[in-house]
């Protein structure tokens, strides 16, 4: 088992920055791909982004390139999410996600464990 807690959430204004964390315990945390994953109110839940075991491959959603960037200590067992230019499009509940597979997914059903979500609100 994984137990994923993610903070770093809150509201904000258009164009601002957050950064979230995901913090890990239970396993060893460099065995998984790690990936962020958001739901809006009344929308499904996609793909934001996600790293491999070692950190070293990182692949994003168009709609976020440029603007967020993914990143993970193993020495800490945390992944990070620093979200830059914010938009009221990026509000949702972010959830983190630890992934056993082979390859970093953007693929939902990919993933093991998952946290229980951060609320981001971005307002205009």
């Amino acid at each position: 088992q994984v137990q994923l807690v993610e903070s770093g959430g809150g509201s904000v204004q258009a164009g601002d920055s957050l950064r979230l964390s995901c913090a890990a315990s239970g396993r060893t945390f460099s065995d998984y791909n790690m990936g962020w994953f958001r739901q809006a109110p009344g929308k499904e839940r996609e793909f934001v982004v996600v790293i491999s075991r070692s950190g070293g491959n990182t692949y994003a959603a168009d709609s976020v390139k440029g603007r967020f960037t993914i990143s993970r200590d193993n020495a800490k067992n945390t992944v990070y999410l620093q979200m830059n230019s914010l938009k009221p499009e990026d509000t949702a509940v972010y959830f983190c996600a630890a992934s056993r597979g082979v390859y970093a997914s953007n693929r939902d059903y990919a993933y093991d464990y998952w946290g229980q979500g951060t609320r981001v609100t971005v307002s205009s």
